[in-house]
């Protein structure tokens, strides 16, 4: 299932603005939104239902396997089926707002002056699905076992952020670090799915927690499952949820799909309502067949070859082979072809251009000649590593059964790279056996896109920093390409406590390492593919009211969609 955090207009947002204006005294969480929409009142994390309930919502989107069944929120092979739905984090970020937040499990926060501890305020009245009150004792529990267990710590708060410690009093948990922490904010108040104790402290929960099924979840989200198989999960609402009134959608259906091409003929004829995939000629095939057929791509992060750096891989940690790849590519072909031009071209940067301009080093790119293709450059390359013509590079590129986008980019870059010496061939497997062997580093090249964040820091520390990988043969949280260097860790390092112009200049030397070291090859940048029917439900996030990023396998924001949407015809 893709998963991306879009990022549009959020290029001038110093990060240190997620938390504006709570530096002193217990100030409420942010939540404004665009006035003139009845539905932007679930933003503001409570308040009373406007809508009556009834209705249901059936997502469309191509995960390329069958649901394995299983919930648990630690696990980035499933999590996205339990964010939002199910597990909730303490605060909601936009990036599409310039990192407004709104309260859910915390109704406040206050950082302290040097920035290196926050208090949060716990929601009083929350209750878990199955009837048991959430305390500020689950909140610590949770980051408590992130650092026992440190496969659940996804974005390596306790062995890169500096976290500390993380303690209770009443309804006040404190976070402490080491240093400035408050770009971290992102990831620790707004993509850590709260769990509750007294299930995760007993049993398999409990011995095993990075890879237990957690078949039946408990959280404080708006649905709870109602069933699960192979082909469908159903969802129902949590009728003990803390926003009143809401969810107004009783039910949410969410289909296996193995091929977009199922999923699209579902989102054109309206059986399905909400999608996230890719619709090639969306216009003719979808937005025609009906006027409430709608649709939105969002920029968003980068779709990219990520080579295994790892030394044990002979072929792919040689720098010139990936610098051949680099050479070989024409970006602009790869967009046009394979993304119907949907998708734009990217750049060895990292960087997402127009979105984070004033990140972007336009002069360091043309420098090192990666502005255009040079597959003259690539081929002197490849000899200088004992290839040619007569003797190719053969490699293997995985990717995910029907994502047919990808497919026709892979289908581009094939052809590229046989002009240079390189054949290439490519590996289409089911979601599960390509994340299996994407996170244990079992693979030549892989074709993949990540989450981001409001500034490419987020993206590129992912990408990038040692500490978010792991040996070939253990599962990385988020740094796949097993590429470390010390030199770039202590850039993302001096990030957190620089003023916004010095983190500016910091990213522009991190990108620099994309150019210079090519641990990862960018080849578009991917945009949040979002389809939407509004023949009976409205509520939908649009360009106009971005109150969320729009696409279902956005978390957690895929929650905030939830509680916004309401059945037309259920209030009649």
């Amino acid at each position: 299932m893709r998963g991306s955090i879009t990022r549009i207009a959020v290029a001038a947002m110093a990060v240190g603005a997620l938390a504006a204006g709570c530096g002193g005294g217990d100030k409420p969480i942010g939540g404004a939104t665009s006035a003139g929409n009845p539905s932007s009142s679930a933003s503001t994390g409570g308040g009373s239902g406007q809508y009556k309930k009834g209705g249901s919502v059936t997502i469309a989107n191509v995960g390329g396997q069958t649901w394995p069944c299983q919930f648990n929120p630690f696990n980035p092979a499933v999590n996205q089926e339990a964010l939002g739905f199910v597990y909730e984090p303490l605060t909601f970020v936009n990036v599409l707002k310039a990192g407004e937040t709104t309260p859910m499990l915390a109704t406040a926060f206050t950082w302290s002056p040097k920035k290196d501890s926050i208090v949060f305020t716990i929601r009083d009245g929350v209750k878990w699905s199955d009837g048991q009150a959430f305390t500020a004792d689950d909140v610590v529990y949770t980051f408590t076992r992130m650092k026992e267990e440190p496969a659940l710590d996804l974005y390596s708060l306790w062995t890169g952020a500096g976290l500390t410690s993380v303690t209770a009093a009443g309804n006040k948990v404190t976070f402490k670090f080491k240093a400035p922490a408050e770009p971290y904010f992102f990831n620790f108040a707004n993509q850590v799915g709260i769990i509750p104790k007294h299930i995760w402290s007993a049993g398999e929960a409990a011995s095993k927690p990075a890879t237990w099924a957690d078949p039946k979840p408990v959280g404080t989200g708006p649905y709870t499952v109602e069933s699960c198989s192979s082909n469908n999960i159903s969802y129902v609402a949590n009728g003990t949820y803390w926003q009143p009134g809401k969810p107004y959608l009783q039910k949410v259906q969410y289909p296996a799909y193995l091929d977009n091409n199922p999923a699209n003929l579902d989102l054109a004829s309206g059986k399905a309502q909400w999608g996230g995939q890719y619709i090639p000629n969306i216009d003719n095939f979808y937005k025609s067949k009906s006027p409430e057929n709608n649709y939105w791509f969002p920029p968003t992060a980068n779709v990219a070859i990520v080579p295994n750096n790892d030394p044990s891989r002979k072929v792919t940690s040689n720098l010139a082979i990936r610098q051949a790849i680099a050479y070989a590519l024409d970006r602009e072909q790869i967009s046009k072809i394979g993304e119907s031009g949907y998708q734009p071209a990217a750049n060895q940067t990292g960087v997402v251009t127009p979105t984070f301009n004033k990140y972007f080093d336009q002069g360091a790119l043309t420098a090192a000649g990666y502005d255009k293709p040079n597959q003259d450059k690539a081929k002197q390359l490849l000899q200088s590593a004992g290839y040619s013509s007569s003797n190719p590079l053969k490699l293997n590129i995985i990717t995910v059964t029907g994502y047919t986008d990808w497919d026709a980019s892979l289908a581009v870059v094939k052809q590229q790279l046989a002009k240079v010496g390189i054949e290439l061939t490519i590996q289409d497997l089911q979601q599960q056996s390509y994340n299996q062997k994407l996170f244990n580093g079992d693979y030549d090249l892989a074709y993949s896109s990540q989450s981001g964040g409001p500034t490419p820091y987020y993206e590129l520390r992912q990408l990038l920093y040692s500490k978010n990988t792991a040996p070939i043969g253990k599962a990385a949280s988020t740094n796949y390409s097993r590429y470390s260097n010390p030199a770039v860790d202590k850039l993302f390092d001096q990030y957190a406590g620089a003023d916004p112009d010095t983190q500016v200049k910091l990213i522009k030397q991190i990108s620099s390492y994309m150019i210079k070291d090519v641990p990862v090859i960018p080849t578009t940048e991917s945009v949040d593919w979002y389809q939407y029917n509004t023949k009976d439900l409205g509520g939908w996030p649009t360009q106009d009211n971005p109150y969320a990023q729009p696409a279902p396998y956005n978390i957690p924001d895929v929650g905030q969609v939830l509680t916004n949407l309401y059945s037309k015809s259920a209030q009649k």
